[in-house]
C-alpha cells in the first residue's frame, strides 16, 4: 500500500522502508549466489568462468535498467509526496513512454554486438561460445527486465517497499527452481541459466500488474493520464537516462576491471566471479539504504520538509556505516568458506585469490556506504549531474587499476580497484552534500519566514484528509 515517507519519525521510517529492500536484495543475491553454485558445480569451472566473463556485460543491462527506473520513478515520488494524483499518474505514464523507446535500443544492440563486445574485452577464445550465448539470451529478454524493474521502482516512490519485496522474493524463488530444471534437468546450459532469470522476471512482471489492479489504484492508469506533454517527457527522459547511465558507467569500469582479469587467465576468471558473488550479498544491504535514500528525500522535496531530509540522510549514513563495519568483518573471516561453496578444495589457487580480493574490499566498505547516501540522496533531490561527475571519477580509477595497477601487482591490482573507485567517487559526492545541506537550511529559513506562500498540505493516501 502506499504510504508517505514525509509525516512521522525519519529514523523508524527509513529503517521500515529499507528493510524489505535489503530483504530483497538478499534474495536477489542468493538466487545469484545459487545460479553460480550450480553453473560452477554441475556444469564445471569453464562454464562459470564463462558467465563470470560475461557478467560485466550482463550488469550493463542491469545497471542501466535500474538506474534509468530509479529516475524515472523520481518525479512520481515527488508528485506524490505533494499529494498531486494526477501529476503521479501522469509522470507515470511519461516513464513508460521513455523507457519503452530506450528498451528497443537496447535489445537490438545487445543481441547484435554480444559476441564482439565479449572479444573486445579480451575473453578467452574457450568461453566465447557460452559467454555469447548467456549475453545474447539476457539482452533478448531486456524488456522484460525494464518492466520488472520500472514497476518496482514506482511502487517505492509511493512509499511502498514491501510490494516489491514480495515480487522481488517470488521472482527469486522462481529462478531458483527455473534454473536447476533449465540447468540440471533439461540440460540447457548456460544459456538455461540465463534463460530462467528471463522468464521468472516476466512472470513477476505479470505478477505486479495484477496487483497494481487490485491493489495500488494510484498506479492504476487512465487515458487521459497517457496525454503527457513534451516537458515532461523531457523531464523523464533526463532524470532517466542521466541516472541509467550512471549505472552503465559503473558497469563500464567493471568491464575494464573485467578486460584486465580475463589477461590474468582462467583461475583468476573464476577467482573473481566467485569473489564477486560473495561480496555482492555483501554490498546488497549497503544499496538498499541507498535505494531508500531516493524514495525518501524525493517525497520530502516534493512536501518541502527540508528539516526531515537533513535527518534522515544524517541518521542513514550513521545505520549503513555501522552495517558495512559488520559486512567486511564477516566477508574476512569467512570468505574462504564462503568460496568453497563455488569451487572444489583443490582450485586452491583459486580460492586464495578469491580471500585476497575479500579482504581488500572489506576494510573498505565504509566508504561504499556512505557514497550511496549522499549519492541517492542528491539524486532524490533531482541533482544528478555530481552522480554522474562521481560515476566518471568511479571509472577513471577502475581504468587506473585495469591499465596500470594489474600490469604492476597482477591479482593484487583487481583487489584494488573497488576501494580507489569508492574512494575517488566518495570525494565529489560528500562535498557536495555539504553545500546542499546548508542550502536545505536556507530554504527551511525561508519557508518559516513565509508560511502562507509555502505551506504544502500532504495528503494520506489512505484517507479524505490532509496531514
Amino acid at each position: 500500500m502506499a504510504k508517505s515517507l514525509t509525516v512521522g519519525k525519519p529514523t523508524a521510517l527509513i529503517v521500515g522502508f529499507t528493510v524489505p529492500l535489503l530483504v530483497g536484495n538478499l534474495f536477489q543475491q542468493l538466487y545469484s549466489f545459487t545460479d553460480a553454485v550450480v553453473v560452477g558445480r554441475v556444469l564445471g569451472i569453464s562454464a562459470l568462468a564463462a558467465v563470470g566473463a560475461a557478467a560485466a556485460l550482463m550488469s550493463l543491462l542491469m545497471g542501466f535498467a535500474w538506474g534509468m527506473s530509479t529516475g524515472l520513478a523520481i518525479p512520481v515520488a515527488r508528485a506524490f509526496g505533494a499529494g498531486d494524483s494526477r501529476a503521479t499518474r501522469r509522470a507515470v505514464a511519461a516513464g513508460i513512454i521513455v523507457a519503452a523507446v530506450v528498451t528497443v535500443v537496447v535489445t537490438v544492440v545487445g543481441v547484435v554486438f554480444a559476441r564482439a563486445a565479449l572479444v573486445a574485452l579480451g575473453t578467452p577464445a574457450s568461453l566465447l561460445p557460452e559467454a555469447t550465448i548467456f549475453l545474447q539470451v539476457i539482452f533478448a529478454g531486456a524488456a522484460v527486465t525494464m518492466a520488472y524493474n520500472f514497476r518496482g521502482s514506482t511502487i517505492r516512490g509511493l512509499g511502498d517497499s514491501r510490494t516489491p519485496l514480495a515480487i522481488l522474493v517470488t521472482s527469486c524463488v522462481l529462478n531458483i527452481g527455473l534454473v536447476v530444471a533449465f540447468v540440471v534437468i533439461l540440460d540447457l546450459g548456460v544459456a538455461g541459466a540465463a534463460l530462467a532469470t528471463v522468464v521468472a522476471q516476466f512472470i513477476s512482471v505479470v505478477l505486479c500488474l495484477v496487483i497494481i489492479r487490485l491493489r495500488i489504484p494510484e498506479l492504476r492508469l487512465r487515458r487521459a493520464d497517457w496525454r503527457v506533454s513534451r516537458s515532461e517527457v523531457v523531464e523523464q527522459t533526463k532524470l532517466g537516462l542521466s541516472v541509467g547511465a550512471q549505472g552503465t558507467v559503473v558497469s563500464l569500469g567493471a568491464l575494464l576491471v573485467q578486460y584486465a582479469v580475463n589477461g590474468l587467465g582462467p583461475a583468476a576468471v573464476a577467482a573473481f566471479t566467485a569473489a564477486s558473488r560473495v561480496e555482492n550479498v555483501a554490498l546488497a544491504p549497503l544499496g538498499s539504504f541507498g535505494a531508500t535514500m531516493v524514495t525518501y528525500v524525493a517525497q520530502n522535496h516534493g512536501a518541502r520538509r527540508w528539516r526531515r531530509i537533513r535527518s534522515g540522510v544524517r541518521s542513514t549514513a550513521v545505520l549503513a556505516s555501522a552495517l558495512a563495519v559488520v559486512l567486511g568483518a564477516v566477508n574476512i573471516v569467512f570468505g574462504v568458506t564462503l568460496v568453497r561453496l563455488f569451487v572444489d578444495d583443490g582450485q586452491r589457487e583459486v580460492i586464495t585469490m578469491a580471500h585476497e580480493y575479500l579482504i581488500v574490499s572489506g576494510v573498505s566498505y565504509v566508504l561504499l556506504a556512505l557514497l550511496f547516501v549522499y549519492r541517492n540522496a542528491l539524486q532524490g533531490l533531482g541533482l544528478s549531474l555530481v552522480s554522474t561527475v562521481a560515476v566518471f571519477m568511479q571509472l577513471a580509477l577502475r581504468a587506473v587499476a585495469a591499465l596500470v595497477l594489474v600490469g604492476q601487482l597482477g591479482f593484487w591490482g583487481i583487489t584494488l580497484a573497488s576501494p580507489l573507485a569508492w574512494l575517488a567517487a566518495l570525494v565529489p559526492v560528500a562535498c557536495w552534500w555539504i553545500v546542499e545541506r546548508r542550502r536545505l537550511i536556507d530554504h527551511e529559513h525561508r519557508d518559516r519566514d513565509e508560511p502562507d506562500r509555502t505551506q504544502v498540505q500532504v495528503r494520506d493516501p489512505t484517507s479524505k484528509g490532509t496531514i
